[in-house]
């Protein structure tokens, strides 16, 4: 596998050491086994159209999505295969487009040979694909949320990672913190601490991977999460995996679901960072199964994690419109925003959760 990839690492850096012409960028993809690699092909493996897409129809959709993302509609994009090497040509983009892609592939490599050092050591599962995280926003996204993996699904099934019901809960979130509906895409451009794919219930068994894919998610958080004019963008670490494995890597305090702090991805960069559940939570704390059928106390446990998640969200647009604010001072207003156990946090827990009507919702908050 290092064979394999070594040449596409070459390729990327020559191709990041030229300009492409402004009306066409040309990215090379390396060759098709090492393209197939990295966009996981074939990652449709069920629900797939007929016929089923080629390796050049896989990374025009993975790459058209983002974008999209980025705010690039109006260009085109084509995949070609020329003299055994694969190339994405791409118009209406900015010319350092080329290396935004490049800057993914490059670290996807590294992640696909620690992926093959995990195979090699016999802790890699047959139900786990090696997945990179496709389709985002890599250029114009305003924030970046740190996860632990991607559910299978998004890859063999929807091919798109923010029609997951996690991601899709974040995204209203999002809308109800003042994003407009249909413009959240770009807030959740996505780092997981391991590309690997796996059935959503795969948590446990991932647990003593996330440390080899280090360097790998290091290498994207550095990217993704640089602003313009050297600034930063604010990120949003889900989960007790991402959270453990940010404090323990960046050694710093522990970081518990509503913590800011900073971190530092490259030297003289400084992010900002909350906190937050991992979007999938709250229908776990909200199970009357974990309080014996006690309905009242599953409701009371849903309603405090539905005021976090509201706070981690108002956190995450408060910081994404003013990177360069203080974050424990955006946290105080979020939570004034949202105080906990308040009326409108009731709601939405009854309307999103419980899925009450407004009305029997509010019945239910101030009864």
């Amino acid at each position: 596998m290092q064979r394999l990839l070594a040449p596409l690492a070459a390729l990327v850096l020559a191709a990041c050491a030229t300009q492409p012409p402004p009306s066409l960028v040309t990215v090379p993809l390396g060759t098709p086994a090492q393209a197939a690699a990295l966009f996981s092909y074939p990652n449709c493996l069920n629900q797939c159209p007929s016929p089923a897409p080629t390796l050049e129809d896989t990374i025009k959709h993975w790459l058209t999505m983002s974008m999209l993302r980025d705010g690039y509609g109006k260009g085109t994009l084509g995949v070609l295969t020329q003299d055994g090497q694969v190339y994405a040509q791409l118009t209406g983009v900015p010319a350092d487009y080329g290396h935004v892609i490049n800057g993914l592939l490059a670290s996807g490599a590294a992640g696909y040979t620690d992926a093959q050092r995990i195979v090699n050591a016999g802790k890699w599962q047959s139900d786990w694909h090696f997945f990179l995280p496709l389709g985002f926003a890599m250029q114009r996204n305003p924030s970046v949320q740190l996860l632990h993996f991607p559910p299978d699904t998004v890859m063999t099934q929807t091919q798109d990672y923010l029609q997951a019901a996690t991601t899709r809960r974040w995204a209203s979130l999002l809308v109800t913190n003042g994003v407009p509906q249909g413009t959240t895409d770009p807030y959740q451009t996505i780092v997981d601490i391991a590309p690997i794919a796996a059935p959503a219930s795969a948590g446990a068994s991932l647990e003593g991977v996330y440390d080899d894919f280090s360097d790998y998610t290091v290498s994207l958080l550095a990217q993704w999460t640089a602003g313009a004019d050297n600034g930063t963008k604010p990120t949003v670490a889900f989960g007790t995996p991402a959270r453990t494995w940010l404090a323990e890597y960046f050694k710093l305090p522990p970081i518990d679901v509503l913590t800011v702090t900073r971190f530092q991805p490259v030297a003289g960069r400084t992010v900002p960072v909350i906190g937050a559940n991992h979007p999938s939570y709250i229908w776990y704390a909200s199970d009357p199964k974990q309080y014996g059928g006690n309905m009242q106390k599953a409701d009371a446990a849903g309603i405090m994690v539905m005021g976090q998640d509201l706070t981690a969200s108002c956190w995450q647009v408060t910081m994404a419109g003013a990177p360069a604010d203080d974050p424990n001072s955006a946290l105080t207003q979020c939570q004034n925003k949202w105080p906990a156990n308040s009326a409108p946090v009731c709601v939405l827990f009854y309307e999103t959760i419980r899925n009450l009507s407004p009305e029997g919702a509010k019945a239910k908050c101030t009864g």
